[in-house]
């Protein structure tokens, strides 16, 4: 009797075992699986959760996860399921594009929207190549492990078909602006063909990613004005770079002790325990050439404001580094994109004001005229 009544018990144990193992929405806590009939009950509600919440989530990840599964090594090779980084390439495009805007006008959408597809593209060229020279290296470190070619899920020389195609959609677009720009654009080829290279000779590889990475600073003017002011694109330019060495000294912390282990060079193993230091060096340095740009392109107020905004975000991120924490490496990393909105707004409100400034200015002139 004492063992029929184990037995029952153990049964119903058994039976709602689905409902507590699951824990709350989306997460799976595997800490035992049913058996026996519960056991298929419990794998028939697990399928039915998934596909409700790959319905219901927006972001990149899940956008990714739903797509064919033959596709999603390719979408993964070129990070579209971590989207930051195509942010950081595109947003010196928009700030170049929205400072060649006639005074009083919004920016160029089609520009902008050209140069969106374009970033996204050449990003994921940019990490075709870095995942092709660096498939060996990947395989050591725990956070790339398991990147498509590291993993094997492609193959090297199905990789180096996907960017072909890339670069080929890539030259179409830049095909759609101007003879001067498409000359500066292709230009741009061979640094991102050889950044990922510079962990493997030099301590300042993240110098090299600046200079790859806001070429856009020089391309999205010269798309509007035919050519390139040196007075305004230089310093913006410069700029980008001192904010690449930033984003990305941070975001090479997270991998500092594999680097070490395996021969490669980044600014987080140069300036080691001094980073915070530099990283407020190379603020300072923006922030003035931002200052520079803005005096040489005849900017107002939102857009000294938003200079403040971005050097306010600068000093927070910096302060509240922790370098010894890779999860908060990658936190302050992704909230760059942030930075780059705000000096994007920003430039367009100062732009949108000059009008007003012209407007009151013209009067007293067109008066005199008249008398």
């Amino acid at each position: 009797m004492l063992a029929l009544r184990c037995a029952g018990h153990a049964w119903g144990l058994r039976a709602v075992a689905p409902a507590w193992l699951r824990g709350p929405p989306g997460r799976s806590l595997v800490l035992a699986r049913p058996a026996g009939v519960a056991g298929a009950r419990y794998q028939r509600e697990r399928e039915a959760v998934i596909p409700r919440e790959r319905a219901l989530s927006l972001s990149a990840a899940a956008v990714v996860n739903s797509a064919p599964r033959p596709l999603q090594p390719y979408l993964r090779l070129m990070r579209l399921d971590k989207p930051i980084g195509t942010w950081l390439l595109y947003l010196p495009c928009t700030w170049s594009i929205s400072l060649a805007a006639e005074p009083g006008c919004f920016p160029d959408w089609y520009m902008l929207s050209l140069f969106g597809t374009g970033a996204v593209l050449m990003r994921g060229a940019g990490c075709t190549v870095n995942d092709m020279w660096d498939r060996d290296y990947d395989k050591k470190v725990k956070r790339t492990a398991n990147r498509p070619i590291a993993a094997g899920d492609i193959s090297t020389f199905q990789s180096f078909l996907f960017l072909g195609g890339q670069l080929t959609l890539a030259l179409c677009i830049l095909l759609c602006l101007n003879y001067y720009s498409i000359v500066l654009g292709a230009a741009s080829l061979l640094l991102v063909i050889t950044y990922p290279l510079m962990k493997r000779i030099t301590y300042w590889p993240q110098l090299a990613l600046g200079l790859t990475f806001n070429w856009g600073a020089l391309l999205g003017w010269s798309a509007i004005k035919g050519s390139c002011d040196p007075s305004v694109c230089l310093p913006l330019y410069f700029s980008g770079v001192m904010w690449t060495l930033i984003y990305d000294t941070i975001y090479a912390h997270q991998d500092k002790k594999d680097d070490a282990l395996i021969g490669l060079k980044s600014t987080a193993l140069l300036f080691r325990e001094n980073t915070k230091q530099w990283l407020s060096g190379f603020g300072v340095a923006m922030l003035g050439a931002l200052s520079l740009v803005g005096a040489n392109s005849g900017q107002t107020a939102p857009y000294y404001a938003a200079v403040a905004a971005v050097g306010a975000h600068l000093a927070h991120q910096i302060y509240t580094l922790d370098i010894h924490r890779s999860e908060d490496c990658w936190d302050k990393f992704t909230s760059n994109r942030t930075i780059g909105i705000l000096l994007f707004l920003g430039i367009i409100l100062g732009n949108l004001w000059k009008e007003k400034k012209t407007e009151e200015t013209k009067k007293p002139e067109d008066h005199r005229i008249e008398n």
